[in-house]
């Protein structure tokens, strides 16, 4: 498989130059370890640290994110198994221009943003429109339908919010803009 090359936004720690990350089924992400929390509790098994603090702070917006990602990852499984999972996956941008508006929209709402890093990956990639997400309810049904519109690449916006997902092998190939310089 050739590599590609992508840009990643650094928001949940920092990323150092030569790491290499593995995403497979696994191999998970922070969004895998935030909805597996809040199924853990939904199911009523008592979990503490700093995600489960996270999650009960909010219970009803956790609940639209994960009933959302589960949704989405059963449809991809079953329809979509070519695509990277949400849950296993860098949300990446294919250009530098791209990657600095989700930098801008990430601080604005508040998320600290370490860097902006280029990417060398090998593995598989998809292109969705972020307008495509949507809240998640109890309603399976509705879910599936609206996480197979995501995946479908039925992007109706004329002003499309591209996410681009990698999975695989990934290395930090150059750090391109660092935030956090003092």
């Amino acid at each position: 498989m050739e590599a590609i090359y992508f840009y990643h936004v650094v928001t949940e720690k920092p990323m150092k130059l030569g790491q290499k990350i593995l995403f497979d089924e696994n191999n998970h992400n922070g969004v895998y370890n935030r909805v597996m929390t809040f199924k853990r509790i939904v199911e009523g098994e008592d979990v503490h640290g700093e995600i489960a603090d996270l999650i009960k702070s909010d219970l009803d917006k956790w609940g639209k994110v994960a009933y959302r990602e589960l949704a989405l990852e059963e449809v991809r499984r079953e329809e979509y198994c070519n695509y990277p999972s949400r849950l296993a996956c860098l949300y990446t941008s294919r250009t530098l221009e791209e990657a600095k508006k989700w930098a801008q929209f990430f601080k604005n709402a508040g998320r600290e943003v370490y860097s902006i890093v280029k990417l060398k990956v090998q593995g598989n990639v998809f292109d969705g429109d972020a307008c495509n997400c949507f809240d998640g309810t109890k309603n399976k049904e509705d879910n599936s339908e609206k996480a197979r519109h995501y995946w479908g690449l039925d992007i109706e916006n004329h002003n499309p919010v591209i996410e681009t997902l990698v999975d695989g092998e990934i290395t930090v190939d150059e750090i391109i803009e660092d935030f956090q310089v003092t």
